[in-house]
């Protein structure tokens, strides 16, 4: 990866871009057989109840490689048909860069390499410099979940410059003049990585830099599943992993509920297109079941 690291706070913001998709890679990935379901879709249309116009609900993986970029004409014309795209974050918001990048900063003085011995650090030190063209001594002020959030993302996957859903539909909406909105802030995101417990993400930072292959193995089963659009295969692949533990409810149910909380009046106000990690979609928990709770119709735009 070409990742520049000529100033301290490039590293910053390159991370703080990647917070938006970090709660779909977090965990890992774990492998399984795929489910075949006639509801397959990452996109959803919503209607009924109160609305006058349809919105739209479409899952996202953050990073993918261009030759695996899925957008179909139905996804685009339903995001031309919106009158907003709505991300996970406001990434068009001006402060939220050095908002997030100074959540991630360790306040407590410790440096990065403190939570590793001399032996891993080295590996690790090896790890970013191969694989990620990056000096970790650009690091040493974050906190080990930021490490852990820019090893997940840019060091999985298989091609030099990989793209992004949530740049790629800004580019698209920009040119409309439309408005970006987003669901939560940077520190509700940060927030929630703060109940990760530092010792398990210190250890899945070492996991990813011995296992390499098997990582980025797992990481193009996942591409393919997501490409198949079985959003019930992405959110098993989630709530399966021996990693995740009891981080299912701060991670994806907790934040789905908050979610439907904003959702209606902004579709009240608008037709909006709403574009979150595909892991958040499916699962009795997921934005699609609490949609339907509340009364509006959600069906697949095969």
């Amino acid at each position: 990866m070409n990742i520049k690291t000529t100033t301290l706070l490039s590293p910053f913001r390159k991370i703080a871009q990647l917070l938006m998709g970090l709660f779909l890679f977090i965990t890992g990935f774990t492998l399984f057989p795929k489910t075949t379901t006639a509801q397959n879709s990452l996109l959803w249309q919503i209607s009924g109840k109160d609305l006058n116009r349809p919105s739209y609900l479409f899952g996202t993986i953050h990073l993918i490689c261009p030759s695996d970029y899925l957008w179909t004409n139905a996804m685009k014309n339903s995001l031309e048909a919106t009158d907003k795209l709505c991300l996970e974050m406001d990434m068009d918001d001006p402060n939220l860069m050095m908002t997030a990048s100074a959540g991630l900063i360790d306040k407590t003085g410790k440096k990065l390499s403190s939570y590793f011995s001399t032996t891993e650090y080295a590996k690790l030190k090896k790890f970013m410099k191969d694989s990620m063209d990056m000096d970790i001594q650009y690091l040493e002020m974050m906190k080990p979940i930021a490490l852990q959030t820019l090893m997940s993302t840019r060091g999985a996957t298989l091609c030099e410059k990989p793209i992004s859903y949530e740049e790629k539909m800004m580019e698209t909406v920009k040119a409309s003049k439309k408005e970006i909105v987003g669901l939560e802030t940077a520190e509700e995101q940060l927030s929630v990585l703060e109940t990760l417990p530092v010792d398990s993400v210190v250890r899945e930072v070492m996991e990813m830099v011995n296992n390499k292959t098997s990582n980025r193995q797992e990481y193009a089963q996942m591409v393919k599943v997501y490409k198949q659009q079985d959003i019930n295969a992405l959110h098993k692949m989630i709530t399966d992993s021996p990693e995740l533990g009891d981080a299912t409810a701060p991670l994806l149910d907790n934040r789905n509920k908050l979610w439907i909380g904003k959702m209606p009046e902004m579709m009240r106000k608008s037709s909006v297109f709403f574009a979150v990690g595909a892991g958040h979609l499916s699962g009795p928990n997921g934005v699609i079941a609490l949609l339907r709770a509340q009364g509006y119709t959600v069906k697949p735009v095969q």
